[in-house]
């Protein structure tokens, strides 16, 4: 597949940092390094553009980052969002939680971010605490907990790791059909005494055979 030539205005992790010319599949700079103004084409009349305005956008991105990492100083290492849904008695969610997810809860917690900035490896399908990266800034990124529940005070418990007992009736229903299990053992004394009851009837057949020995 033919690649085109870029220039990246901006660190792109696993591609380069500012400045460098990098190859790159045409989508992926049609459908977004290039609307994004995260690189340009690397025409030769944007390579003379680039040389001339670099001196401003590092300073620019020096900016931009030291805001970064002041959010990010602020947020701090236990960052949470939680977020609601609904799920099955195993855990599962009905459905999922995908990029915009997370990033309207960081947003609704006070910092604002898109869903392009949060480095979420694949949608999350069922309850629990997740560690999810946030990217603030090209070189600036810091990891929150994302906790997914079915109420606010399931989420508290998950967050001070406690245990989440969600299916309390279909735990309990064994137990009730357990009880008839017992009236086997209240059958127990009519088998004995049916085995008792041949022993009875063996002693006259013996008195019977005693009195013809008399007679004899």
């Amino acid at each position: 597949m033919s690649q085109m030539d870029v220039i990246l205005l901006q660190r792109i992790e696993s591609l380069g940092q500012m400045g460098d010319v990098v190859k790159v599949k045409p989508g992926y700079a049609r459908n977004y390094l290039l609307p994004e103004k995260k690189a340009l084409r690397a025409t030769k009349a944007n390579r003379e553009y680039f040389d001339k305005q670099r001196a401003q956008l590092e300073a620019n991105n020096l900016k931009a980052k030291g805001e970064a990492e002041a959010v990010a100083a602020k947020m701090g290492d236990t960052f949470s969002v939680v977020i609601i849904r609904s799920a099955g008695e195993s855990g599962q969610l009905y459905g999922s939680v995908a990029t915009r997810d997370v990033a309207e809860a960081v947003t609704k917690a006070g910092v604002t971010i898109g869903r392009a900035q949060v480095l979420l490896v694949q949608p999350i399908k069922e309850l629990g605490l997740f560690k999810t990266r946030i990217a603030l800034h090209p070189e600036v990124s810091l990891t929150i907990t994302v906790n997914v529940a079915q109420s606010e005070e399931e989420a508290k418990l998950q967050a001070e790791g406690k245990a989440v007992r969600r299916n309390a009736d279909a735990d309990e229903a064994p137990a009730a059909e357990a009880a008839p299990a017992e009236a086997p053992a209240e059958a127990a004394p009519a088998e004995s005494a049916a085995e008792e009851a041949p022993a009875a009837e063996a002693k006259p057949k013996k008195a019977k055979k005693a009195k013809k020995t008399e007679e004899a």
